[in-house]
């Protein structure tokens, strides 16, 4: 076999031809070896105290229970409700702390601003539980991490009051970072994007929309008190979101479009920068992704909260609660 045609993880089957004395018949046995391809060190960058890249964390030092937090800031306001903290590291925007609540082991990640961050957030994450960094290969049993959002964001329903929480069920990208990958949609992902397209336009080559649903189990964890809808992802702040201060706007209508989309039961609750990539890459890796956010402003109302970090301090302790009672 060509070597060019293998990939990560190619297979070869081999067959034994084994004899059982009691009947005096062989008996063919196929065995599917795994061989497994390094990965390069130009692909998976470890440093030189073993630990990954960009994150800067080992696989040691990580949980599988993972809380991602935009600001780096707010690893800290989530780790001051632990029992114990394990490990503090930071490098660049990238602050990982691991700790106990009770007999809970959760890692707090900080992941910057953005869907191209969570590109490089969750391949090193995954890499750390799924990769052996020893022989540079994929381990045979793959694990699957709980990656839970807490994050900030704006509503697109009236009546999702500012400092209220939402858990989104599905994460709709207007960035592009999950076109650079194979994936796959289900029916329901399938119908709701095309819905989505007629209602507002966006099918052109500047924008192409994908969608993933959040993981249900999470979801389930996370009903009262928090409003569901579809999260919106935009690769941008201002623009992005339809803000204007002084360039003008290729989508002027846009943040009304998201505002007034219905598809069957569905519709879009807030919008921020980094969901729809977290399940997005979640899925397609095998993770358990949701997507938790206090609503700091109403695009509707054009309110914004009198006190944010309140908020933030709300959904934290909320949500930690919430996850500290669950089989999670």
């Amino acid at each position: 076999m060509d070597e060019d045609e293998y990939e990560d993880l190619c297979f070869l089957s081999v067959y034994v031809t084994m004899w059982l004395f009691s009947d005096q018949f062989p008996v063919t046995f196929n065995f599917q070896l795994r061989i497994m391809k390094q990965i390069a060190e130009s692909e998976l960058i470890i440093n030189k105290r073993g630990a990954i890249y960009h994150l800067d964390v080992r696989p040691e030092e990580i949980a599988t229970t993972i809380i991602l937090v935009g600001d780096p800031g707010r690893v800290k306001e989530v780790t001051k409700h632990f029992d114990k903290v394990e490990f503090q590291l930071q490098h660049r925007e990238f602050i990982t702390h691991t700790g106990y609540i009770g007999i809970k082991r959760l890692s707090v990640v900080s992941t910057g601003i953005g869907p191209d961050n969570i590109d490089i957030a969750l391949n090193e994450l995954d890499a750390l539980v799924n990769i052996d960094f020893e022989t540079r290969t994929i381990k045979p049993t793959i694990t699957s991490l709980n990656l839970l959002r807490f994050g900030t964001s704006g509503a697109l329903q009236e009546d999702i009051p500012v400092d209220s929480l939402v858990a989104g069920t599905h994460g709709l990208g207007l960035d592009n970072v999950m076109h650079y990958y194979r994936t796959e949609n289900n029916e329901e992902e399938l119908q709701l994007l095309h819905d989505f397209k007629a209602h507002t336009g966006l099918a052109s080559d500047n924008i192409s929309p994908y969608i993933f649903s959040g993981n249900e189990v999470l979801l389930s964890h996370f009903k009262k008190e928090y409003h569901h809808g579809i999260t919106v992802t935009c690769p941008g702040f201002y623009g992005p979101q339809g803000r204007i201060l002084r360039m003008e706007l290729a989508y002027p209508g846009l943040v009304d479009k998201l505002t007034t989309f219905r598809s069957g039961d569905h519709h879009i609750s807030n919008f921020e920068m980094e969901s729809s990539a977290i399940y997005g890459i979640g899925r397609t890796l095998g993770h358990k992704c949701v997507s938790l956010n206090a609503i700091v402003a109403n695009r509707v109302r054009k309110e914004f909260s009198k006190d944010g970090a309140k908020a933030v301090e709300n959904l934290i302790q909320k949500s930690l609660g919430k996850l500290n009672d669950s089989e999670i």
